[in-house]
């Protein structure tokens, strides 16, 4: 079997724009990735093409040994657009080998330990803008069956916050948790709004309501800031989304700086390095909880590595999406009414696109909101579900 041809595809996504990619075989079977990058999406797009005339005519099944050649011989190493490309090429191998052998990728990568996996909801609250509305938007979610909560209460603060604005926060975080009760995992996502100082001040007055862990107190680009948060932080400190392969993750797991570590299958290298990276994590007694605010591709991925590593602690998964993403592909995914994501039985990663739907959804620019717009993330009204809520099993 030899690589003929590799195409990527892009979808206007509202906050973003998927990026997905087709390698395609001379025996006519074709396997996707996911490039989803939040932004930079034709850079990403350039990186791929540069891959497609490197792997053309190369056994796709050789999945680790082209890999480590192409980051190798790419002279720049790292970095979100190479590793985003590297990491969409590697899945979309993973997913010609299985279909080759008609097995899940959970096959290739030690068979199945879970048939579930524990889910939490990002992107609930959009359209929210007061407690209330926080609130009420919790309690729906919590009804469809979701037993985990993310969001970013923090807005577009930079660095620094005034005690005006945490008790905002704070009001925010208290109408969320009493709308929910005890028993709901709640997950605080800072974007690496902070400095330290700042970081642990939230850290403090947060902890309160028992929050699963703070996601990303401070800035990804300083180790430092986040060790000291760390060990200051009476709540669990979780950080990963924009590190790079073992070599950004090594150091954090050294320094003991995270309670949880959250790679990106479409960022840090794809299947085969977050199964290391969780391997790692395991050695320090570190949960494994990828990020995965993503397309289909990326969650497929993602189930597949929770249905084979035993140290699998949460998905992250949309609540809702725009209203064509169960369109683009055949993606549908079951939850469970106690919160668990059932893994799909499937060959492969399990989805097929729908070319023509795609097309209907071209790339439009979305520039990210984290720090110039106070209300991040909102969608369009008519957002759907793509996956069953609250199924029994």
């Amino acid at each position: 079997m030899k690589i003929t041809s590799v195409d990527t595809f892009v979808v206007d996504f509202y906050r973003t724009n998927l990026v997905i990619v087709r390698v395609s075989t001379d025996e006519g079977i074709s396997g996707l990735g996911e490039a989803t990058l939040e932004g930079k999406e034709r850079a990403v797009q350039g990186a791929i093409a540069e891959l497609a005339e490197a792997v053309t005519g190369l056994d796709p099944t050789r999945v680790s040994g082209t890999i480590h050649e192409l980051a190798r011989d790419w002279y720049w190493r790292g970095g979100p657009v190479i590793m985003t490309a590297l990491s969409s090429l590697e899945m979309a191998l993973w997913d010609i080998s299985a279909r080759d052998l008609d097995v899940p990728v959970s096959r290739l990568f030690g068979g199945s330990t879970r048939d579930r996996v524990r889910a939490y909801a990002n992107g609930w609250f959009s359209g929210a803008a007061t407690p209330e509305d926080y609130a009420a938007a919790a309690a729906r979610t919590v009804a469809t069956g979701f037993r985990g909560l993310k969001w970013d209460p923090f807005e577009n603060y930079d660095l620094v916050i005034t005690s005006r604005q945490l008790d905002r926060v704070l009001a925010q975080i208290d109408a969320v948790r009493s709308a929910v009760g005890p028993d709901v995992e709640l997950f605080i996502e800072g974007h690496g709004r902070f400095d330290v100082h700042h970081a642990i001040k939230i850290a403090r007055e947060i902890a309160q309501f028992d929050p699963v862990w703070f996601e990303e107190p401070c800035p990804p680009d300083n180790l430092d800031a986040l060790v000291d948060v760390r060990r200051a932080s009476p709540v669990p400190i979780a950080a990963g989304e924009r590190w790079f392969g073992r070599q950004g993750f090594v150091p954090a797991l050294a320094r003991q700086a995270v309670d949880f570590v959250q790679p990106d299958v479409t960022h840090a290298g794809g299947l085969a390095e977050l199964a290391f990276i969780s391997t790692l994590a395991a050695t320090s007694y570190v949960g494994f909880a990828p990020h995965n605010p993503s397309g289909p591709l990326s969650t497929a991925a993602t189930l597949q590595l929770g249905a084979s590593l035993p140290n699998f602690r949460y998905l992250e998964i949309m609540a809702t999406d725009v209203p064509w993403r169960p369109d683009i592909t055949n993606e549908r995914l079951t939850l469970t009414a106690d919160g668990d994501l059932l893994v799909p039985a499937c060959v492969g990663l399990g989805i097929e696109l729908d070319l023509e739907e795609i097309a209907r959804h071209p790339f439009t620019p979305h520039p990210m909101r984290l720090f110039d717009d106070a209300v991040y993330d909102i969608r369009p009204q008519d957002e759907r579900s793509f996956f069953n809520l609250g199924a029994d099993e």
